[in-house]
């Protein structure tokens, strides 16, 4: 097993515990040095369309809170899914440049953003992103909360859709 594979299964151990909860299964965890810095789950999905708790956020807000002195350059945040628009963006303007992700986000995934489009603060960002690490573990919740919750958070979707579908 890699260290990427060693550190998904800690973010799938957070997302497990989102959706032991009704919330969405995303985990995250935040790494510095070969040390997990923060954690963070889905939060507030399970009620409503609440789009401001997401397990990257709740990650990176946890160690600005405990660990204050850590340089965002030095880390690496692992997610079960690939970070929205919201969660990539905040990264990026926090200086994370290292992100790993197990399951693509078909409907609002933002790191296909072509960032030497947008203006100087991002368009300078060099971004190490990889993919589909523990795809199918990851694959595996996404698609057990949809079964699971067919009326509930984005459900209809077309993230909903590809995930039931996707293998």
């Amino acid at each position: 097993m890699n260290e990427h594979e060693v550190y998904m299964r800690l973010a799938l151990d957070e997302a497990r515990q989102a959706l032991a909860t009704g919330d969405f299964p995303v985990g995250c965890i935040i790494v510095q040095g070969g040390a997990v810095v923060a954690t963070g789950r889905r939060k507030n999905s399970a009620g409503g369309a609440n789009e401001l708790d997401h397990a990257e956020i709740v990650a990176m807000r946890s160690l600005l809170d405990d660990r204050p002195e850590v340089d965002f350059l030095e880390v690496t945040v692992y997610s079960t899914m690939e970070p929205c628009l919201m969660c990539f963006s905040t990264m990026l303007v926090n200086n994370i440049n290292k992100i790993v992700f197990g399951y693509e986000d078909a409907m609002g995934g933002g790191t296909n953003l072509p960032l030497a489009a947008l203006a100087p603060l991002y368009a300078e960002k060099q971004i190490e992103i990889t993919r589909s690490v523990l795809r199918a573990e990851c694959l595996g919740l996404f698609q057990q909360f949809f079964r699971e919750r067919p009326e509930g958070y984005l459900h209809d979707s077309l993230l909903a859709r590809y995930t039931l579908m996707a293998s």
